[in-house]
């Protein structure tokens, strides 16, 4: 249509720019209860499917106590009980179940020691928070979140649930897996100061450290550091702790979250918000030269807070269910590749904190990846990041916005309509997106994209192009389109799984002259695409 505009990418197969690495490929969520559940099995299959790597799976609640009953975010194992005399009882029944299916569908613990026990636990008040779909985070702040009372019962019951890992697992297997202590210490998942973290964090390394002086630990998963003075302290006192007691942690971690919000009733996404926290959290890293070699992990790293938090009760959440949230996970994850080179530091993993939730209505706009067991959109995003792998090379968009003018205005006027490009031993995976804040879709905002693929070696090469976009790939559309039941028979159950999958729209085999390709697409706003040159 005469409205579209018209994009020229340019990728050259022959400019490596450095080895690529799935940052991506690691999710989490609170609720652990979850992880070996019929449709978590299944979604974490997914995820493993994705890409050829294993992707890092990061749960809270592994160590508080209760009943193993799934809620939202809320879980237990009941690890830790004392008996009569105050002796420790351990008991790993539950916590095998979710490491068990971990290890039987390939995906990678990120092992996260918390919370504390119900036996360690001083509050006064109730053990188990009440958190009901309309709820503020300030009522979840209850007796898990108290320091331990006692750091040696800690320590002891960190270092005794490392060696039950290792006699079940095998220590060639459990030394790959990343530890680390608590979940935002500076926000509503802990009571106490920050020496008393600190205190926590170098037992708990200490714990991991005499199982596996192999291992890896770190921490502390503060909050967002853009406009968050408390955040901002916390990090700092953690890091100024580690650097005096020379703390041999392996790698930093910190949280980043965006912002969305409701504009003349659509919504629209807070990207400048979600890089500015990463950008900060970098900053402030870079304060401790001794420390700048670790990488780093964002634990979590999302448009927004709640994962728990329906778009039915908070319609700012709504982008969660269509392709706009697979947009915005390839935008923000491309962009925070490029805020590690800037910064010199590497980040090893961003963590998306979506996973999926039992028993809740179909679509009610949770921050998962699936719904009643079957995929949505976002999870197509990822499986187009699978595709990538070998090493960067060059890429161009002229339709590309500059990182700085994203950092001061978000992407609220022109779209970002942009790609990256990967080569392996086997072809080139050129993925290409038109990102924008607003989630206001019309025929005129796609994009007619031409792309130009030079390095490519000569005669016949297979084309293959893949698509996430609202009519590809995405079972919400479909859902709407016979008529949103929430009681879907089994044909219609069956239905939704075709639409989950991430399609081909095209496979043919073309001609490289003189080692180039030229390929057109059409790109819709909020879409997502890749093109597979297979040699």
């Amino acid at each position: 249509m005469s409205g579209q505009a018209r994009v020229a990418m340019r990728v050259d197969g022959s400019r490596s720019t450095g080895a690529y690495h799935p940052m991506w490929n690691w999710f989490g969520y609170d609720e652990p209860n979850y992880t070996y559940t019929k449709d978590g099995v299944k979604l974490l299959g997914d995820l493993a499917a994705a890409s050829g790597t294993p992707p890092h799976i990061r749960t809270h609640n592994l160590l508080t106590s209760g009943d193993g009953e799934a809620a939202l975010k809320w879980g237990s194992t009941n690890a830790y009980t004392e008996d009569a005399d105050g002796n420790p009882v351990y008991d790993w029944t539950i916590m095998d179940r979710i490491f068990d299916a971990y290890v039987q569908t390939g995906t990678v613990p990120f092992v996260q020691v918390g919370f504390t026990p119900e036996a360690l636990s001083d509050d006064p008040g109730p053990y188990r928070h009440s958190w009901s779909l309309d709820d503020t985070y300030s009522t979840i702040m209850t007796g898990w979140a108290a320091p331990p009372n006692d750091l040696r019962k800690w320590h002891d019951l960190v270092k005794a649930w490392a060696e039950h890992l290792v006699e079940r697992y095998g220590r060639e297997t459990v030394a790959t897996w990343p530890w680390e202590c608590w979940n935002e210490p500076d926000g509503h998942y802990w009571t106490g100061s920050i020496p008393q973290y600190c205190e926590m964090f170098a037992a708990t390394v200490r714990a991991v450290k005499a199982v596996l002086p192999e291992g890896r630990v770190g921490g502390p998963h503060t909050c967002g550091a853009h406009d968050n003075p408390k955040a901002q302290t916390f990090l700092r006192g953690v890091l100024d702790y580690v650097v005096e007691h020379e703390l041999p942690i392996d790698f930093i971690a910190f949280h980043a979250k965006g912002q969305p919000k409701l504009k003349n009733g659509e919504v629209c996404m807070g990207l400048a918000k979600h890089l500015l926290d990463i950008r900060g959290n970098l900053e402030i890293i870079a304060e401790y030269p001794s420390l700048t070699h670790l990488p780093v992990i964002i634990g979590e790293s999302d448009p927004e807070g709640c994962a728990a938090c329906s778009a039915r009760v908070h319609p700012q959440n709504a982008y969660r269910n269509g392709p706009l949230y697979g947009s915005y996970v390839v935008e923000n994850m491309v962009r925070t590749y490029e805020l590690s080179r800037n910064a010199g530091i590497h980040i090893e993993g961003a963590v998306t904190w979506a996973f999926m939730f039992d028993g809740q209505p179909w679509y009610d706009g949770f921050r998962d990846l699936a719904t009643n067991g079957v995929g949505k959109a976002v999870l197509n995003a990822f499986r187009l990041l699978g595709k990538l792998d070998g090493e960067w090379i060059e890429a161009t968009s002229d339709g590309a916005l500059p990182l700085d003018r994203i950092l001061d205005q978000g992407v609220r006027q022109a779209p970002d309509v942009n790609c990256v490009a990967t080569r392996d031993a086997g072809g080139i995976s050129v993925l290409v997106w038109n990102y924008h804040d607003d989630n206001v879709v019309t025929p005129d905002h796609a994009a007619a994209i031409e792309l130009t693929v030079t390095g490519l070696p000569d005669g016949a090469l297979t084309v293959s192009e893949f698509r996430m976009d609202a009519d590809h790939g995405n079972s919400f559309g479909a859902w709407q389109a016979m008529g949103s039941p929430q009681d879907p028979s089994p044909a219609q159950i069956a239905e939704l799984e075709a639409a989950s999958r991430l399609p081909c729209i095209e496979e043919r085999s073309m001609d490289a002259a003189d080692g180039t390709l030229r390929l057109t697409t059409t790109l819709p706003r909020q879409g997502v695409g890749l093109f597979r040159i297979d040699f």
